[in-house]
């Protein structure tokens, strides 16, 4: 199987160092790239986290924590290095809309964790247990931004993704 190469947007957050401790040993991915605001760019993802790790007794897996964090910002250099990103950053709804379109038309899917674009027409919310035909709306979505392999899709809130299966059936 094909090995990804991800990226994780708002990796110093509670919600990416999550993301990094679920990822750390994934079969199909493999953290190449952490970003975050700039405040934190340009040090060891383990410095960037010292003192605020929201996981204690569970340390900063080794080799994401070697990671230099970039400026999630600079969106053509984090693009340059992954083939898709994990987006979990906090800011203000606007700015986040703007940031993963910026990704998302930088032709890197994106994959969010925000509620920013749960509300966008063309960007889907998928849990793909019960709803993977919502991917159809994609094709949609890159005629609107003007790409050909960039989109954004969205997961639910966690009590809605914990329900939704159980209701369903």
């Amino acid at each position: 199987m094909q090995e990804y190469r991800v990226g994780i947007i708002g990796a110093t957050g509670m919600v990416g160092q999550r993301f990094t401790l679920l990822l750390k040993e994934h079969p199909w991915f493999k953290v190449t790239c952490v970003a975050a605001s700039s405040r934190s760019a340009g040090k060891p993802y383990a410095e960037a986290v010292a003192g605020r790790w929201a996981f204690p007794g569970t340390p900063v897996p080794p080799a994401i924590g070697r990671l230099t964090v970039l400026d999630a910002a600079d969106v053509e250099s984090v693009a340059r290095q992954v083939d898709f990103v994990f987006c979990a950053v906090d800011m203000k709804k606007d700015e986040i809309r703007a940031l993963e379109d910026a990704y998302a038309r930088s032709e890197t899917p994106v994959v969010s964790n925000n509620s920013a674009h749960r509300g966008t027409p063309d960007v889907p919310m998928i849990v793909p247990e019960l709803n993977p035909q919502h991917a159809d709306i994609i094709e949609y979505q890159r005629k609107r931004l003007g790409t050909k392999v960039g989109f954004v899709t969205v997961k639910p809130n966690c009590s809605i993704q914990s329900y939704a299966p159980v209701l369903t059936a």
